[in-house]
């Protein structure tokens, strides 16, 4: 007997025209750390009395499709979870391109994503992925991954794939040593850890249907949120964080001036921390960050740098 193990799964992507309608077409293979994004549909207790002790058999609930694929922070591939996230960049260049996302957009495309498990085989469709939220972690050293929220409207299993002959982009990964955080444009020193996290803090549309499932997910009022941790040095953000001014932050991975991925947060709000010691070490600072709407662009620019002509 067969037994499928992580190594031999594969994910396939691709952009719908309709949403929860599985394109027939222009699949890509995507690359992931981890996927628990899947249909789960519970089990409704019986109420029924007058046959006894014993209770009758339990009615199956409404169909529930969320959670969280990780995925590396690439040079080609993650911009197609950008374009999820954010909505379509605007592209310009030559050779190599300049693709340019924004926050705010009206509507959201959606995806279907299939899960392959080929030794079974088993290959599962998710219809309908809309990106919720984008949570990404800035440290020292590793590789850098994202965590993706995902909400979707239905699964469908079947034996052979679906995605026809899927597209390749060569994968390179971002490192945690390329990454940066800038201030007003100039790096922050000390800086020991960061975290950042978009949210469009979707809403489900749950009508009443006779399969179960949503009508969509609707983006709502976004936020984007984040922490940056240092080592107390100087009171550049103590500062800022006190006067309670909006500063321009800029958080990102650079291998060079032609393969890039910068976050650009125009308006950022930095509350006052305590600054506790409790010994002889060093004293550090946390600074839980909230951005907003400056007084003209958007909330977050998010530009990347590559090889990809479009992804359209």
């Amino acid at each position: 007997m067969a037994r499928q193990y992580g190594s031999g799964v594969q994910l396939l992507g691709s952009f719908e025209d309709i949403y929860g309608t599985t394109p027939n077409d222009s699949f890509m293979k995507l690359p992931f750390v981890s996927d628990s994004l899947g249909s789960e549909q519970a089990l409704v207790e019986s109420d029924i009395l007058g046959q006894g002790r014993d209770p009758a058999a339990p009615s199956r609930d409404v169909i529930k499709v969320e959670g969280d694929i990780v995925v590396p922070v690439d040079l080609r591939n993650f911009g197609y979870w950008l374009k999820a996230l954010l909505g379509a960049p605007v592209t310009i260049g030559d050779t190599h391109y300049t693709h340019s996302f924004s926050s705010g957009a009206s509507s959201l495309p959606s995806l279907s994503l299939e899960l392959g498990m080929p030794k079974i085989p088993a290959y599962f469709m998710t219809a309908g992925v809309v990106i919720n939220s984008m949570n990404l972690k800035f440290e020292r050293s590793g590789s850098a991954s994202a965590t993706l929220a995902a909400i979707a409207q239905g699964e469908e299993r079947s034996a052979a794939s679906l995605g026809g002959t899927p597209s390749e982009a060569v994968l390179k990964r971002f490192n945690q040593f390329q990454g940066f955080v800038k201030k007003d444009g100039a790096l922050l020193g000390n800086i020991t850890s960061a975290e950042l996290t978009y949210s469009n803090n979707a809403e489900k549309i749950e009508t009443i249907r006779d399969d179960g499932k949503i009508d969509g997910a609707d983006p709502t009022i976004a936020s984007l949120t984040g922490s940056i941790d240092m080592r107390f040095a100087d009171t550049t953000l103590l500062d800022d964080a006190t006067n309670g001014d909006a500063v321009s932050l800029s958080f990102g991975y650079k291998i060079d001036d032609e393969q890039s991925l910068i976050f650009a947060l125009p308006a950022v709000y930095l509350p006052k921390p305590k600054l506790p010691v409790s010994g002889p070490g060093g004293i550090s600072a946390s600074f839980s960050w909230q951005a907003a709407k400056p007084t003209s662009g958007t909330m977050l620019s998010v530009v990347l740098t590559n090889d990809v002509a479009s992804y359209a």
